[in-house]
């Protein structure tokens, strides 16, 4: 019997096209719509296997259907050339595929699938049409179906008779019927004014055709409708015409003519790779199309494993003799500092052994195997494993790749990185999620036994087979350097920093706590005295009473609620009456209160230490994140906050803690960046680059500047860098667009190499997709194409902003390396506790405080030459806000 399927092409290719961002070839092709199509394509192969096949595409703009109605699709925008130029690729792609595909003059492809979907050849088989356009839904019936798509370009909604029925409570014929009466704006089919699907399906399910709410037209419901019937009668039954897809189109083929070819993998695999289409070359079935490591074969369905116990360990050994074995420790949570070890699992691909922790703890061999730096291990996210081994003891080495942070490498923008989501990205296999196997939040539950040891088995066999895939893939994109010599070794740096934790003063932090609830009770007293009433400061209804009603205050902005007492607002409010500034400083020490003395107080752990969880896959520019606390957020504006670092102390009697930042590293980045040279020659020069600039744009000697002058140009130097727009400098200037329009203007007539610049990485983004930094670190931009303009927009900053953040990011982790294996080949007992932004912390004992400040500022001067001098400022103290 067979099963016929068939194509609607540039209704896929127009729905690919605008899914996918404007992704491009090496060589500059766009590929996007391609890409779509393709994936589509194999989709409808592997699920639908299908006998029989043909792909239609519309000939040209001229259809037979123009003789009736000039303007019939005459309201649709002309096709992008981005996209036109991709359809002979997608053809090229069929070719491959040996899928035939037609099109004739003067028709249009729906009207080629009606013709073989309603054949007498196709009589005898199930069929299936495959479109983003309802309006083949006319064509269902008992055999024939259509997959139309919904969301992007995979996510489908299948539709036969009962699901038409059950939708619009429409027979598939009458899908015609109700485009006659509410026409179709994309294919510019007129309609009757006024009447839209719901009033349309109203109509069909009293009168169930066109010609019917005509005939009918006195007795609908309403004067205005049945005047809009009578008036448009004409126009509805051309509607309908139009819509109606035409069965009898002259072909030159038969429907047997169209069956389905054995699949050429090595010809399907060559235009693959000449798209660079990478990920689908790897879900083709095997053969020599591709390499070694692009042959990733997906995890079975059921996985053989070998439990290690006390009694069958000498067994084992043979494969702890080998190199590059992938391992797995899996913990009880995701913080490893909190976690317990449950299992631990090796495999090599083939072999997969699960070792309980007690078998572990009493296993010699193993715990040397681990601990042997030569014998090379695999893991996914290296900073947790080695936390959560050597928490029970062991001292793993031999860390030779990380697949989780590969997969950051190679995108940084993505949301996810478990294992199953990049089995499923890489290697187009299966294996559960944690949240199917354990659960979610306070639903969480343990496994133990048989159901523990195959879930790390999967896992760990999935380690094995992403090594290869992604070390190739960072191969070709320049990256393997970078996680070979920066990111992994910064890995366990970064493990050691944790563990080492932070100590935390408590008393100095509960003086702290009664020192700002004093300030909050005397703030309120000063407030109600203000307001002449007493009020929750808290509530923000009752706060824009007083403000608003009781004192007259200028209403700013309106929510839903109420007024708006945000934070903006009252900034802008404060000049206007004193209370405002009252309830400012009240809500800040109110922050202060609950986020750092209630906060930190909750994070101290037995040792009196806070160990803070440094996150190294989260920034997409490459810079660290710190959670658990977030010690990164501490603020340094008001002394108030500042005094927060004075409860962060050293660990050890007579040590002191010291604090190096680099001294606007990121303006210097840009200035080696941009190569402007006025820019430069201000760092050479050791000027304060704020000072020169405000002297630079207002054409004023170094006297002459003003302390506003100075903030002005420290604003604007800061936000170049994040390519900040004339109305965003305002807001943070409280100038008009207009004067902060002319102040940019003025920076970049002063530094034009930075203009250059801005707009060269823009351009060159548009091209390629991505921005790298000066180590190569890249950063994929989708929307930097994009048509709409907020998204493209802030692709475009992203744009200017991620070469130079993230080059900033890479001097500072290049300077913790280095640090760390100077301290270590120096034996000096010094440890490095933070990283702050552009700020690294230690605890020195005093007779090393000498040799580290000079250690210190060599290093990290030095971590990345460049064209201007980096600066890094290094101080000491009793506690952190000393060393400031």
């Amino acid at each position: 019997m067979g099963k016929f399927v068939l194509i609607d092409g540039n209704s896929i290719a127009f729905r690919a096209f605008y899914a996918l961002p404007l992704l491009s070839s090496a060589s500059g092709v766009y590929t996007n719509a391609v890409y779509g199509f393709t994936m589509m394509l194999m989709k409808v192969l592997e699920e639908e296997k299908p006998t029989h096949l043909l792909v239609a595409f519309d000939a040209g703009k001229t259809t037979f259907r123009h003789q009736d109605y000039q303007d019939y699709k005459g309201a649709r925008e002309k096709t992008p050339g981005e996209l036109s130029e991709q359809i002979p690729l997608i053809k090229q792609v069929l070719d491959a595929f040996q899928i035939r595909y037609f099109e004739l003059e003067n028709y249009e492809a729906d009207d080629i699938i009606g013709t073989l979907a309603h054949s007498d050849e196709a009589g005898g088989m199930e069929t299936l049409i495959v479109s983003g356009d309802k309006d083949l839904l006319q064509l269902v019936n008992e055999r024939v179906q259509v997959l139309l798509t919904r969301k992007g370009v995979t996510e489908t909604e299948r539709y036969d008779v009962k699901a038409i029925a059950d939708k619009y409570g429409l027979t598939p014929k009458q899908i015609i019927d109700l485009k006659g009466l509410m026409g179709d704006v994309s294919d510019n089919i007129p309609g009757i004014p006024g009447v839209g699907e719901k009033t349309a399906l109203k109509l069909l399910r009293q009168y169930p055709s066109v010609e019917e709410v005509v005939e009918h037209a006195d007795e609908l419901p309403g004067k205005k409708l049945q005047e809009k019937v009578r008036e448009y009668k004409d126009q509805a039954l051309l509607s309908k015409k139009l819509a109606t897809i035409y069965t009898g189109v002259p072909l030159e083929f038969s429907v047997q003519d169209l069956e389905l070819p054995p699949l050429d993998t090595n010809k399907v695999a060559e235009i693959f790779k000449k798209l660079e289409f990478r990920t689908l070359l790897n879900r083709l079935p095997g053969g020599k199309h591709a390499d070694e490591s692009d042959q990733a074969a997906a995890a079975p369905s059921e996985i053989a494993y070998q439990m290690v116990t006390d009694q069958n360990r000498s067994a084992a050994e043979g494969l702890l003799k080998q190199d590059d074995l992938a391992v797995f420790v899996e913990t009880t949570e995701d913080n490893p500092h909190r976690a317990d070890v449950v299992g631990i699992a090796v495999s090599d691909g083939e072999t997969h052994l699960y070792i309980p922790v007690e078998t572990a703890l009493h296993w010699n061999e193993f715990q040397n195997w681990l601990a042997d730096r030569h014998r090379r291990k695999l893991v996914y996210d290296v900073k947790k494993t080695k936390i959560a081994l050597e928490k029970i003891g062991f001292q793993p080495a031999g860390f030779q790749f990380d697949v989780l942070l590969a997969a950051y490498l190679l995108n940084p923008s993505e949301s996810q990185y478990e294992l199953s989501e990049l089995a499923a990205r890489y290697l187009q296999s299966s294996i559960p999620a944690d949240e199917e196997v354990y659960g979610k939040g306070a639903k969480r539950r343990a496994l133990e036994g048989e159901e523990l040891a195959e879930h790390l088995a999967r896992k760990t066999s999935v380690i094995y087979q992403l090594a290869p895939v992604l070390l190739k893939e960072l191969e070709e994109a320049g990256l393997s350097e970078l996680m070979c010599d920066l990111e992994m070794p910064l890995a366990l740096v970064l493990a050691e920093m944790e563990q080492a934790g932070v100590l935390v003063d408590k008393d100095r932090l509960n003086e702290l706590g009664i020192e700002l609830k004093e300030s909050m009770d005397r703030l309120t007293v000063e407030i109600y005295d203000l307001a002449g009433t007493e009020f929750n400061i808290n509530s923000p209804k009752q706060l824009g009473e007083i403000l608003f009603d009781k004192l007259g205050l200028p209403v700013i902005k309106k929510t839903k609620t109420g007024y708006s007492t945000s934070a903006d607002v009252l900034e802008k409010l404060a000049p206007q009456h004193e209370i405002v500034e009252k309830i400012l400083h009240f809500r800040q020490a109110g922050k202060l209160y609950s986020t750092y003395i209630e906060g930190l107080k909750k994070e101290i752990r037995a040792d009196g230490k806070i160990h803070t969880r440094f996150n190294q896959t989260i920034a997409a520019t490459g810079r660290l994140s710190s959670t658990e606390p977030n010690l990164q957020n501490i603020p340094i504006r008001e002394e108030e906050g500042r005094r927060i670092r004075q409860v962060f102390v050293p660990s050890e009697e007579g040590w002191y803690i010291l604090a190096a930042d680099y001294s606007q590293v990121e303006l210097r980045v840009l200035a080696h960046l941009s190569e402007d040279e006025n820019l430069r020659e201000a760092f050479r020069k050791g000027a304060d680059i704020h000072t020169q600039t405000a002297m630079d744009v207002f054409g004023v000697s170094e006297e002459e500047v003003t302390p506003l002058m100075r903030r002005q140009a420290k604003a604007v130097n800061f936000g170049i860098v994040y390519g900040i727009s004339d109305f965003g400098l305002s807001q943070n200037l409280g100038i008009t667009r207009k004067e902060a329009k002319e102040f940019i203007e003025r920076y970049f007539a002063t530094y034009p190499g930075v203009k250059r610049y801005m707009d060269a990485v823009v351009e060159q983004a548009k091209k390629e997709g991505y921005v790298t930094t000066l180590l190569g670190r890249r950063r994929y931009l989708p929307d930097i194409n994009s048509r709409n303009f907020n998204q493209r927009s802030f692709a475009e900053r992203t744009a200017m902003n991620t070469p130079i953040q993230g080059t900033a990011a890479d001097i500072i982790k290049h300077a913790m390396v280095e640090l760390d294996r100077e301290m270590n080949e120096k034996k000096l007992r010094s440890r490095m506790l933070l990283q702050v932004h552009d700020e690294l912390i230690f605890e020195v004992p005093e007779e090393e405080l000498g040799v580290m400040q000079e250690l210190v500022r060599k290093v990290m001067e030095g971590a990345l030459p460049l064209s201007v001098p980096l600066h890094v400022d290094v101080n000491y103290g009793k506690n952190w806000y000393e060393a400031k």
